[in-house]
């Protein structure tokens, strides 16, 4: 069975939303990062970055397989199975595509933009209004995407479209709406109704131990 080492974070989600997706099997391992638990001895000897999330695959062709960086997994679950993923063309390109903004991107804007209004020790004005400014940027971009598509990627539901949920998601910590982006509006509604998504958030919000 794989082994998913996970918290409620933006970039954890999207491997148990892929797993569930896949219908795959999953134990589902909480790492209270708030806690610091990522720091941990045996945590670091699984991902020597310090992050989550960290996918198991005891079975993997080759022998057993530890990895890190959620686009990563996304694509080996994606390979692995044959699904989520245009097996070649145009079609898989595109999803690459915006797998790439999204690593590239989208996700470090957000990270970085909640990081400067959230957590920084002292006031970083320049910085907060570079990243706040980029993770809206960046929104509209998508925005412009999803236009004239269902999904991120085209009329397919993909790892693209997971990879993009996730600081989504999590959009209230960088500061961001949706008041503005219709089209990325009605595409996380899409993908956030989906039973999958459900289960996944359900899974990773058990992780949160309550007050």
């Amino acid at each position: 069975m794989l082994d998913v080492y996970a918290f409620a974070t933006p970039n954890s989600i999207k491997v148990p939303i892929a797993l569930e997706e896949l219908g795959l099997e999953y134990t589902l391992n909480g790492v209270n990062v708030r806690k610091g638990e990522q720091k941990a001895s045996d945590f670091i000897a699984l991902n020597p970055n310090a992050k989550v999330p960290v996918l198991v695959d005891p079975d993997a062709a080759g022998g057993r397989l530890v990895l890190s960086e959620s686009a990563a997994i996304l694509v080996y679950l994606a390979e692995k199975t044959g699904r989520l993923l245009p097996p070649d063309g145009a079609p898989r390109a595109r999803v690459f595509e915006q797998l790439f903004f999204h690593a590239s991107g989208l996700g470090p804007a957000f990270g970085q933009a909640g990081f400067f209004q959230r957590q920084a020790t002292e006031p970083q004005p320049l910085a907060l209004q570079r990243f706040s400014s980029e993770a809206n940027r960046t929104l509209a971009v998508l925005n412009g995407v999803l236009a004239d598509r269902r999904f991120v990627a085209g009329d397919d539901f993909t790892i693209a479209d997971i990879a993009h949920f996730g600081w989504l998601w999590r959009r209230e910590f960088a500061g961001v709406t949706l008041d503005e982006t219709p089209h990325v509006a009605r595409w996380y509604e899409n993908v956030a109704s989906r039973p999958a998504v459900q289960r996944a958030i359900g899974r990773v919000n058990a992780l949160v131990p309550q007050a």
